[in-house]
């Protein structure tokens, strides 16, 4: 033992605390003592301990008696019971308390050392553990954002700026092809948020009748129309306190875009058929799938409305801009659809995967879940392989590369293009293995690696 270690010594019997205090500091402890355990509580409270030696028969508070109220103020701290011969029945119901361990006395030199060893050696692995689940809970955070994950810099950027969102109530207009996650990412903001307690209200406004979603929205009184035999709740009020999302919100019809400008100006509802208001308190996160500028544009949405809605926007990438994501994505449907249909698939074929990599996916990350749950479905061994991928993402690979390469004019992007799929492609063949993969490209390691920090494969 080479590094000073804190260790506290309870004994009522000065010759023992003076024999410990000398040992243990030959071995580089750093020694306190104290003679009861009145004592020894004083001590915890002023001074962290890597180690307590504690006997059990004590004076004015024993043990036992320490023992049940150090083991809640020093819980890092490993507490050894020092117990003389016809107690050991007692030593063994200290540990059922909480202590690490007892040892016997008259004990030997090598003994306790044994034990303090062992004892400091435990505390090591807990700091460890504890450090390394930091670690991984700062790692899992820096590319997570609620139930959502991804690697690309843009969904990086976009996990950073909702979590500022979320601790604010402003109104965030989330836009993106369908797909991409902008109700995940309503549902990240919501539940990372003060409101994360309350209420979080999704509604469709483009699944919704347009006579319904007008009393859907605000509610109705008794009598307001046929039917209406009683008042009924709107989904505003429903979302009291939480967050109402109204996705699809382009798909809402001007009459109703008019109501809801008025509950973002004044936090207030009308029902149906009341000639009352009511007050509401609820954050509003709205999403679409148009580009609402050329909506505003073409008269289809108010100008007003849409200036209310865009006070923080969000824009989600397609799937096809981020191809880092698609193999952690991959795993995580992989172990969700293991666990819904009772599978043990352990992966994906690299063939199979280089299919998945070069397909454009316009139905986005939907498509690609439901992708990975029709091939467990059909996958009869460990890995998912080339034949139970649809042949519509396999007949598109090639495609889809020619499609990117065509885009505009610069033979310098289409040159990176090529090299990032051709790089991509051959790790995925050589199971990213970097050496294998710079033979088949018929270049220098070296060279390799300086293109996949360049093209952040």
């Amino acid at each position: 033992m080479t590094n000073f270690k804190k260790i506290l010594v309870l004994d009522d019997e000065t010759n023992m605390r003076h024999m410990l205090d000398i040992m243990l500091t030959q071995w580089d402890y750093e020694v306190s003592t104290a003679s009861n355990g009145f004592e020894g509580l004083k001590k915890i409270e002023s001074q962290q301990f890597d180690i307590i030696l504690c006997d059990l028969k004590m004076p004015e508070l024993d043990g036992i008696g320490f023992l049940s109220q150090a083991k809640y103020k020093a819980k890092d701290t490993a507490i050894i019971m020092m117990s003389a011969y016809g107690t050991i029945e007692t030593a063994v119901s200290a540990m059922k308390m909480g202590a690490y361990d007892y040892i016997s006395k008259p004990f030997k030199a090598d003994e306790i050392f044994m034990v303090l060893s062992k004892a400091y050696e435990r505390n090591n692995l807990k700091q460890e553990n504890i450090f390394l689940k930091k670690q991984i809970a700062t790692f899992e955070n820096q590319y997570q954002f609620g139930k959502m994950i991804a690697k690309n810099k843009k969904m990086l950027s976009v996990f950073k700026l909702a979590g500022k969102a979320a601790d604010y109530d402003t109104t965030v207009l989330i836009t993106g092809d369908s797909g991409t996650g902008k109700e995940m990412i309503a549902k990240g903001i919501h539940f990372t948020g003060k409101r994360k307690k309350k209420p979080f209200i999704p509604v469709n406004c483009g699944s919704i009748p347009e006579t319904l979603l007008d009393s859907e929205l605000f509610g109705h009184i008794k009598g307001a129309f046929t039917g209406a035999d009683k008042y009924k709740k709107g989904l505003f009020e429903e979302a009291e306190k939480g967050s109402l999302f109204l996705d699809e919100v382009g798909e809402m019809p001007l009459c109703l875009q008019v109501k809801l400008l008025r509950v973002l100006q004044e936090n207030e509802i009308r029902p149906v058929g009341s000639s009352k208001t009511k007050k509401i308190d609820v954050r509003i996160i709205a999403a679409t799938s148009k580009n609402l500028s050329a909506e505003v544009e073409n008269k289809t949405f108010r100008r007003d409305l849409f200036y209310r809605l865009n006070v923080l926007p969000i824009e989600l990438p397609p799937l096809c801009k981020r191809t880092e994501d698609i193999p952690m994505l991959v795993d995580r449907f992989i172990k969700k659809y293991n666990l819904k249909f009772k599978k043990n698939i352990k992966g994906v074929a690299s063939s199979a995967m280089s299919y998945m990599l070069l397909y454009k996916w316009p139905g986005n990350v939907r498509q690609l879940e439901n992708t990975i749950e029709r091939s467990i479905l059909l996958c009869d061994s460990k890995l998912i392989k080339d034949n139970n991928i649809s042949n519509e993402i396999k007949e598109n690979k090639s495609n889809s590369n020619l499609d990117d390469l065509l885009m505009g004019y610069s033979l310098k992007t289409a040159q990176k293009l090529l090299e990032k799929k051709m790089i991509t492609k051959a790790l995925c063949k050589t199971k990213g293995n970097r050496t294998k993969a710079a033979a088949l490209l018929e270049i220098s390691h070296p060279s390799l690696l300086n293109k996949i920090k360049t093209y952040h494969i």
